[in-house]
């Protein structure tokens, strides 16, 4: 088996909380934060309800589901069920050098893992932030086909490391899960998205079922080859697996340090262009019926998503022309704005067809360091905007305040949590330290929860 893995799990069995840097063990608080507030929110979309309505009649027990009334269930089940949440808002967090969405995949294993364990909460942020590490580094080492989403690959490895660490599987035994979790990695493609096809937040959640399944089949002594990674990520979902810079840096570079967050309630890529249209738009301060057209140049990845007609409101997070006339009639792109009433709106439905999106070959050429846009407005009467950026906020460049993604957590946890339930949940994360078991946090949620 390849020397990078074994060396790339003993980090994972033998590394602890106290060996993350302050720094590190901060970020890695928002981003726990942030990721609870998506799957809480998450848990509202009816199909979401409706499969856990349906699942809880054959419900079993040791893990807390995320959602109103806070079942509890299996751990597979709870971490399938929260995973999905976590994935049907578009609002997860990911990966800014490679692609993937570590936190929204890695988290609800963990969770479920670690209530199940009874894993403190030293131990369950240690977990959470060395699985995200292996995420990124194998996300970044691997070439995966170009039709194929990273909702179940790469991140599910990472989320099965994670698990195996929290069932106290040795360095042997984390590899071994890891290399048995390649037989569950999925092949979900990117014409998914704008079909509307929701089966593809599936594909997201079965990373934290797998995160509950590998590491009990390695314990109970299933086998899997030396270099199934290898061969998974370099020939089966993916062309290509460069092992060579798996280990750079490791304990040092903390790649949880460089993701990136979501304000807009839709696909990363469409976010430089409503951040330049945010700013045309304070500039000529029209209305829908004022505007002849919107003109939008950005790089490749995001002018395929230029569907002027969502079928559906899972397709509407990734259609540009629909964030952008929602942001020009509701005067944003958040989770209350892109919304399920913003598909019938006929001043939307309207200025949709009005948005033109080509590819900048010049803006291509720069991703991934930098992720560019220029949009430009012009109205019906002549009048006319531009304005470009070189990436959107919340990249390295223009981070977000840590006061606007507690904001955006008391947002979306407000739909199932009252606002007392908020902050002091906001709280509890920022003092896992103190936690002996993660039946801290979730006697917050049964107190403060909605009915």
């Amino acid at each position: 088996m390849g020397q990078q893995i074994e060396a790339l799990a003993r980090f994972v069995a033998e590394t602890e909380w106290n060996d993350i840097p302050v720094t590190v063990q901060h970020h890695a608080k928002l981003v726990v934060l942030d990721t609870l507030g998506v799957v809480l929110a998450g848990s509202e979309r009816p199909e979401v309800r409706d499969l856990r309505d349906k699942m809880a009649a054959t419900a079993g027990r040791g893990a807390t589901v995320y959602a109103r009334g806070w079942p509890a269930n299996d751990p597979r089940t709870s971490a399938l069920l929260n995973g999905i949440a976590g994935r049907s808002i578009e609002l997860c967090e990911g990966l800014r050098l490679a692609s993937g969405q570590a936190a929204a995949q890695i988290l609800p294993g963990v969770l479920a893992v670690g209530e199940a364990v009874g894993a403190s909460g030293p131990q369950i942020m240690a977990a959470f932030v060395l699985g995200y590490d292996v995420a990124a580094r194998l996300c970044s080492a691997f070439t995966p086909w170009p039709l194929a989403h990273q909702n179940g690959q790469a991140c599910l490895l990472a989320a099965v490391a994670a698990g195996a660490k929290l069932r106290g599987l040795d360095a042997a035994g984390v590899s071994r899960a890891m290399r048995i979790g390649v037989t569950l990695v999925l092949t979900p493609s990117y014409t998914n998205v704008v079909a509307g096809a929701t089966a593809l937040n599936v594909a997201g959640g079965m990373s934290g079922f797998a995160a509950a399944l590998a590491p009990d089949l390695a314990a109970s002594g299933f086998g899997a080859r030396d270099d199934a990674i290898e061969e998974a990520l370099g020939n089966l979902v993916g062309s290509g697996f460069r092992p060579d810079g798996l280990l750079d840096e490791l304990g040092s570079t903390w790649h949880i340090m460089r993701n990136y967050f979501r304000l807009y309630a839709c696909c990363n890529p469409i976010h430089p262009a409503l951040d330049a249209l945010a700013e045309v738009l304070a500039v000529l301060r029209p209305v829908a019926s004022e505007i002849d057209r919107i003109d939008i140049e950005t790089y490749w990845f995001a002018s395929v998503m230029c569907n002027p007609d969502p079928p559906n409101y899972f397709a509407s997070k990734y259609s540009l022309p629909h964030a952008a006339a929602a942001m020009v009639v509701t005067g944003g792109a958040g989770h209350a704005q892109l919304d399920d009433a913003a598909l019938g709106n006929p001043a939307i439905t309207a200025l949709r067809h009005r948005v033109h999106i080509t590819e900048d070959p010049a803006m291509t050429s720069v991703v991934p360091t930098l992720r560019p846009a220029r949009v430009s407005v012009t109205l019906l009467d002549g009048r006319t905007a531009t304005r470009a950026v070189d990436s959107h906020r919340g990249d390295f460049n223009q981070p977000f305040a840590d006061s606007e993604i507690r904001g955006k957590f008391h947002e979306l946890a407000g739909e199932v949590l009252t606002e007392a339930g908020t902050t002091a949940v906001e709280a509890a994360i920022f003092g896992c330290e103190r936690w002996d078991n993660v039946g801290e946090l979730t006697a917050l949620l049964h107190r403060h929860g909605r009915v």
